[in-house]
């Protein structure tokens, strides 16, 4: 690029900085300094020491304290870091001269986000987007990070003193500004190029919703905090096999399966994970993935019933869904893991909710409150009934073994069918049998 950086290397120094609040007198809390653990770890990263510091607000030139810096360089030293990972944001001339002083890459927050994703993207999209995040990144620490670059001057009158010892010398432009200034005009052109490609997915995506929309899909959206266990319970609730794995945005790329157990199609889509202060330009660039979330007729938010700052965790993720637009959306709460809590049971979740519902996506306990919970926020109640079908009634027959369950039949002596029949009570409505049902059993749960 523009400047010689050190190389990135996979054995890496953590920095976490607590910062006083003033008000309160309190610090942030463990909970910080533990997702960046895990965070750490799901980018594969080798963790060869864990550097932490107390202050008030950070240094205007190395973030951390000038004592604090001699310490991190001598245990940068020590280990032989490659790198060196701040669970911070860092401005870029922080960057540049933590890099210059440690001699060895700084990375932050952001890009160690950005580092995972890039990881884990296996999709034409998902890689679009991550690429996106990436050079929006860029642009911020290219534009204002690097201006020293500004400053540099070429030969002859380009900014040196020229004839008559005049500083300047004419309109010649320096190499270094001449290089910055493509650097970014091919990060531009670059970042319209993956945007517009983009935007051809978000449009057939678009194309999709109205497709299902105009054959009256219902779509659930499965939303919450990374490693919540969104794709343990997809799969329980669709029959799916998406990996799974105990760490930090395991899922990437959407996934979207018919909803099992239904008689009406309802299809579900696992999305990306949240996180705390998730970054600005990884929320631009999954808009085409969030927008599965804001467009579903339900958002059913999974959460973390054994996490010890499980509320906490549950207002993150409702921040971000009304930062995309999905606040106003109909939600379904789902209190996972429970296998993990005492007794494997969550006394404050009211069993069979409409709101809220505990569940286990491991174990299958709760999951058949839960597609009940789905069925109903959704409309789609299903009864079991009976339809007296005439004899020469045949298209009425084929349509209930088409849009609901037959259980049996039976025939009286005039030839009129009795048809026991499990379908949604939106659907019987909807095809006007209200008045066939001779009996209507008790709602299926």
């Amino acid at each position: 690029m523009l400047f010689e950086r050190p190389v990135l290397g996979d054995l890496a120094t953590l920095v976490d900085v607590r910062f006083t609040r003033a008000a309160t007198g309190e610090d942030d809390g463990d909970a910080l300094r533990d997702e960046f653990r895990e965070l750490v770890r799901s980018a594969d990263l080798v963790r060869a020491a864990f550097v932490t510091a107390s202050r008030d607000k950070p240094h205007p030139r190395w973030f951390v304290g000038t004592g604090k810096l001699d310490e991190l360089a001598s245990v940068v030293a020590a280990t032989a870091s490659t790198l060196v990972v701040f669970n911070h944001e860092l401005t870029p001339a922080q960057q540049r001269n933590l890099e210059e002083r440690l001699e060895c890459r700084a990375m932050t927050r952001t890009e160690l986000i950005l580092h995972i994703f890039a990881d884990r993207a296996r999709t034409h999209e998902g890689i679009l987007q991550v690429q996106l995040a990436q050079l929006t990144h860029a642009q911020t620490r290219l534009i204002r990070g690097w201006t020293h670059l500004d400053r540099q001057t070429g030969v002859g009158g380009a900014g040196g003193r020229g004839a008559g010892g005049r500083i300047g010398g004419g309109a010649q432009r320096g190499a270094g500004e001449t290089q910055l200034e493509m650097d970014q005009r091919m990060l531009a052109v670059r970042v319209r190029q993956v945007r517009t490609r983009l935007e051809r997915v978000r449009k057939r995506r678009s194309q999709s919703r109205r497709r299902r929309l105009r054959s009256r899909i219902p779509t659930v959206a499965l939303a919450g905090y990374t490693n919540a266990g969104k794709s343990t319970l997809f799969n329980a609730l669709t029959g799916s096999r998406a990996p799974t794995e105990n760490r930090l945005f395991a899922t990437l790329d959407p996934t979207t399966r018919r909803l099992e157990d239904s008689t009406r199609d309802v299809v579900v889509s696992d999305t990306v994970g949240f996180i705390r202060n998730l970054p600005v330009t990884l929320v631009e660039a999954f808009k085409a993935t969030l927008e599965e979330v804001a467009e579903a007729d339900l958002v059913v938010h999974v959460i973390d019933a054994s996490a010890d700052d499980a509320e906490s965790l549950r207002d993150e993720v409702i921040g971000v869904l009304a930062e995309i637009g999905a606040a106003s959306l109909p939600t379904l709460e789902v209190w996972n893991k429970i296998d993990r809590l005492p007794g494997g049971i969550a006394p404050w979740i009211p069993s069979g909710g409409l709101t809220r519902v505990a569940a286990s996506a491991l174990t299958g306990a709760g999951l058949d409150e839960l597609r009940q919970a789905i069925w109903s926020r959704l409309g789609l109640d299903t009864v079991t009934t009976r339809v007296r079908v005439s004899a020469d009634d045949g298209e009425l027959r084929a349509w209930l073994y088409r849009n609901g369950e037959v259980e049996g039949e039976t025939v009286d002596a005039q030839g009129t069918l009795t048809v026991a029949v499990r379908l949604d009570r939106a659907r019987l409505d909807e095809a006007g049998l209200g008045h066939l049902a001779v009996c209507a059993a008790e709602t299926a749960r």
